[in-house]
């Protein structure tokens, strides 16, 4: 079984022990979340599953990712600009954001850790969480920006 499958079964099963209805639409929405590694808006959704489900609405979307994220399924993701992007991948990461594209990239540095027990310890607060977002130009517009020169 492929890892995707049993991060969906896993997901599914944990709508499902918290009284959640399996629709058509939440398992697709579910589904191209897990399989998207571009941390998509609701609307990138949407737009990626309209002509599956004609019946469906960007607040149908919406909703289910509130209900995505209060399962702890995804995180919600957000930067400043309008759109929030919902990731499924809640453990601890940290992200690459491409100044050009807006594409993110997730990356793992376990180093960073150590900075919330310093921070914890030099200021007194009880930390509960931080974010590190590292921001550049990807290579696809490197490449391209090369090509236009």
């Amino acid at each position: 079984m492929a890892m995707t499958e049993v991060h969906l079964r896993d997901a599914l099963d944990t709508l499902k022990s918290t009284g959640v209805r399996i629709t058509p639409q939440r398992h697709a929405i579910l589904e191209f979340i897990i399989q998207s590694m571009s941390h998509p808006t609701a609307d990138d959704i949407y737009k990626a599953l309209e002509s599956k489900f004609p019946s469906m609405s960007v607040a149908t979307v919406y909703n289910n990712l509130r209900v995505f994220r209060e399962a702890g399924l995804v995180k919600e993701l957000t930067y400043g600009d309008s759109s929030s992007r919902f990731d499924f991948s809640t453990n601890d990461h940290y992200h690459m954001i491409c100044n050009s594209c807006g594409k993110i990239v997730d990356f793992h540095y376990p180093g960073l850790d150590e900075v919330e027990h310093l921070a914890s310890h030099l200021t007194g607060f009880d930390v509960s969480s931080h974010r590190m977002e590292i921001y550049g130009v990807c290579p696809d517009c490197k490449e391209q920006a090369t090509k236009v020169q």
